[in-house]
């Protein structure tokens, strides 16, 4: 099947070439990463001083290569001194002291190196210090709308998003198809259990698996809610599981370095400060979060809306908090290159009590930066109402956040 190339994420690559940084594309795994490798080989191979060294840890010809001494020997002999080299390692996090290698060929004249990893904590341990931080991280995240539609040639249309809504959009679905709706989540259910089963059970050596299993389906249900390890914990022991909040810190930051979750810090809007306590949790990809929640999305579509308007501020740049104002919550204060903006989220603006509830809200903030309300109403594409942007959702992913 034909590569469909990302150009977002193709553009970001090619951004950094050249400029003796090492390359870092991170993310969950099956969101594309290894695709962006192969887009990048099939634009670049073509150069006629290239030479491309391309090492896919998730082939079997490449199991061999367990240790940084393997890799930095396979590096080398097919390295080309006169030719302009491109290192490429996926996976790279399934070998035992890569960053020595990799610390070695950044050195060399003409030569680029792009790795990509599942674990955030890559980046954390010797790499950092190793290379004095000489990389450039690339978060890559699953399909947008926009992505969605040109990889399963749709065309724009509210059967469409509801589509993505349900599913989300991790990019191997193209290889599945939609047509068939148990097709869809076997496949889910597959990419779920391989991010489970590698980048948190066995990496952490995880013995209570009954309770990691509750945890993450807390977490799916209770998705754009405040919560701390201590709630969380007295829930638990309700249902029979003893667990104390520490635990239920240390399991959910292995879901946070497996990028099955975000959690999103809250943001005094009057203060300007950032509590560290009670965050908010978000999943990478809103088709796992609905598999792992199970049930219809009429019952909890808000939820999934509001994923989905995380995710894409995200995608937009945007550093990403949950607002708290004295008389209650905003759902995002967003904030990049030192300007800001407030988003609430609404599934449908169908009377004058939700009207009041979510732009009051955003009224109460007394400064003059953007502020907008992100709905499903239908017929709605953008309208200000009292100095407040309406947006319809489907413009929100294809636009971006646009006053009317």
């Amino acid at each position: 099947m034909k590569i469909i190339s990302r150009k977002f994420y193709a553009d970001k690559v090619d951004s950094w070439l050249g400029k003796d940084e090492v390359i870092v594309l991170t993310g969950q795994r099956r969101v594309g990463k290894s695709y962006i490798l192969k887009d990048f080989i099939q634009r670049h191979e073509s150069e006629a001083d290239a030479n491309i060294i391309y090492i896919d840890k998730e082939k079997r010809s490449f199991r061999f290569i367990q240790n940084g001494e393997q890799l930095g020997n396979y590096i080398d002999e097919h390295f080309i001194a006169t030719k302009h080299n491109y290192i490429l390692v996926d996976e790279i996090q399934d070998i035992e002291a890569w960053e020595l290698p990799i610390r070695s060929f950044r050195t060399e004249d003409n030569t680029d190196i792009i790795i990509t990893g599942s674990n955030s904590k890559m980046l954390s341990g010797e790499l950092s210090t190793l290379l004095s931080g000489r990389y450039q991280e690339i978060y890559v995240q699953s399909l947008s709308y926009l992505e969605f539609l040109e990889f399963h040639g749709l065309i724009d249309s509210d059967e469409s998003l509801l589509t993505y809504l349900d599913y989300g959009g991790l990019p191997g679905l193209r290889i599945i198809g939609l047509g068939e709706e148990e097709h869809v989540w076997d496949y889910l259910r597959s990419v779920f259990n391989t991010v489970m089963l590698k980048d948190v059970i066995e990496r952490h050596k995880i013995r209570n698996i009954p309770f990691l299993n509750n945890l993450i389906v807390f977490m799916a249900d209770t998705i754009g809610k405040v919560g701390s390890a201590t709630s969380i914990s007295k829930y638990m022991k309700s249902l029979g599981q003893d667990v104390s909040a520490n635990v239920v810190l240390d399991y959910t930051s292995y879901f946070t370095e497996a990028y099955l979750i975000d959690a999103v810090k809250r943001y005094d809007i009057h203060g300007r400060k950032i509590f560290e306590s009670n965050q908010k949790t978000y999943f990478g990809d809103v088709g796992l979060r609905n598999l792992i929640a199970g049930g219809s999305r009429e019952a909890d579509i808000e939820k999934v809306i509001e994923n989905v308007v995380y995710q894409h501020l995200v995608r937009l740049g945007y550093q990403v908090y949950v607002g708290e104002l004295r008389v209650g919550e905003v759902d995002f204060v967003c904030s990049k290159s030192g300007q800001m903006r407030y988003v609430q989220v609404s599934y449908l603006i169908s009377n004058e009590e939700t009207r009041e509830r979510e732009f009051g809200r955003l009224r109460d903030i007394k400064n003059d930066y953007p502020k907008f309300v992100i709905s499903l109403t239908p017929m709605l594409s953008s309208r200000d109402y009292e100095g407040i942007t309406h947006l319809g959702l489907r413009e929100f992913l294809k636009k971006g956040l646009q006053n009317s």
